[in-house]
């Protein structure tokens, strides 16, 4: 690929570049010309950025040089580290992290997901059916968001009579709008979690929550704050990412009508078009890791201490992996994707994701849903996860 002319300026950690800019432009020059490159200090710690499929691929499985105990996301320094560092499966090196994992992988076995697949089907098809009442929704809040959420409520045992005012606080502790709410809609959400983690301690049920509460990691209890940050780890990751997949996807299909005719005609091209739906989106922006001792890429050395940066979407529209990676394919075979991450940290719910994008999609293609833009999408402003923050369309039914 020739090199391109350098662009104006580098600086992957600005919001607005996500909302309004084209990241993708800026990512297309760094794999060309800058593989490896450093991004110094200012809000943010200075850091190097990984864009290229190999090199994230690569580092993803070395977990014995990069680190993710020091935090998965860039942080300001005076924020201080991520308290769950060390302590949830999200921030944990091996071994500990496979202890962890091994508390909670049966949940998320296939076996168990295609066990649970009744349950998730009905909730899907009641999310479609409220919002199909209404006909006029923003496809992220009143779909996208609430299917992935009630579904990992129902696995942590959370009462069904919550699961309003959870979706309600992950809405204003996740998405855009003022720092301090989102802050003290998170602490709210710890607090709720301290509260069912001393119901389910003293009364175990069949759920997430009680599998932490009860078990044991090395000949101990887990404390109850490590319960209840990986509690908050759980809801995170089984929410977000798949929240905004499901937007993400959708936008997609509605920019490219041909994609989703292609779909309805043949049904059987549901599970590649879910893979291309992760692909495309890629709504983990950024994963982070600490090298815990020098390594040497591209010629570039990264010494110990340093915080290193994979940039998912550029890695997945890498044009040495992916044939015509600028274009949305639903028939796109292979596809081997890293949306859901690599290695020791590849995403414990991605049997989970796979199956809620293929339910939601599923259920609107057979009902013969028409789904219309109804104004303009608004993209997130956010360096840590990228894609619609509000979707609005029409959505009609059959004839």
């Amino acid at each position: 690929m020739p090199e391109m002319s350098a662009p104006p300026h580098i600086d992957l950690v600005d919001p607005a570049l996500y909302a309004h800019g084209d990241p993708f432009a800026q990512w297309r020059w760094l794999r060309a010309n800058a593989p490896v490159h450093w991004q110094p200090p200012a809000e943010l710690p200075g850091f190097w950025s990984l864009t290229r499929y190999d090199d994230v691929r690569t580092a993803y499985r070395d977990a014995e040089t990069f680190s993710s105990a020091q935090g998965i996301l860039l942080r300001p320094a005076e924020h201080g580290a991520d308290p769950g560092g060390g302590r949830t499966l999200a921030l944990t090196d091996p071994p500990r992290h496979r202890r962890l994992r091994a508390l909670v992988d049966e949940w998320f076995a296939v076996r168990s997901i295609r066990a649970l697949e009744p349950e998730l089907r009905e909730i899907t098809r009641g999310v479609v059916d409220r919002a199909l009442d209404r006909g006029n929704v923003d496809f992220v809040a009143d779909v996208a968001a609430r299917v992935p959420l009630y579904v990992i409520c129902q696995m942590m045992g959370v009462p069904e009579t919550d699961w309003e005012r959870l979706y309600e606080l992950t809405s204003q502790a996740f998405g855009g709008g003022d720092p301090l709410t989102r802050r003290f809609a998170h602490l709210e959400i710890l607090g709720y979690f301290e509260t069912l983690h001393a119901a389910k301690a003293a009364d175990p049920g069949d759920d997430l929550v009680s599998v932490l509460a009860t078990a044991e990691v090395d000949g101990e209890r887990l404390s109850p704050d490590d319960v209840i940050l990986n509690c908050d780890n759980l809801l995170v990751g089984g929410t977000e990412n798949t929240r905004i997949a499901a937007a993400g996807g959708m936008l997609a299909f509605l920019e490219r009508p041909g994609q989703w005719q292609a779909l309805a005609a043949d049904r059987d091209l549901l599970p590649s078009a879910v893979e291309e739906v992760l692909r495309w989106t890629s709504t983990a922006t950024h994963i982070m890791r600490t090298a815990v001792r020098p390594v040497e890429i591209h010629g570039r050395t990264i010494e110990a201490g340093d915080k290193v940066v994979f940039w998912l979407p550029s890695a997945n529209r890498d044009e040495r992996v992916f044939d015509d990676p600028d274009v949305f394919d639903v028939r796109r075979q292979p596809n081997r994707h890293l949306a859901l991450g690599f290695g020791e940290h590849f995403c414990l719910g991605s049997v989970l994701a796979r199956v809620e994008l293929r339910l939601l999609y599923g259920e609107l293609l057979g009902r013969e849903v028409r789904v219309e833009a109804d104004g303009e999408p608004e993209l997130l402003d956010s360096i840590v996860v990228n894609g619609p923050g509000r979707l609005p369309v029409a959505l009609k039914r059959a004839g």
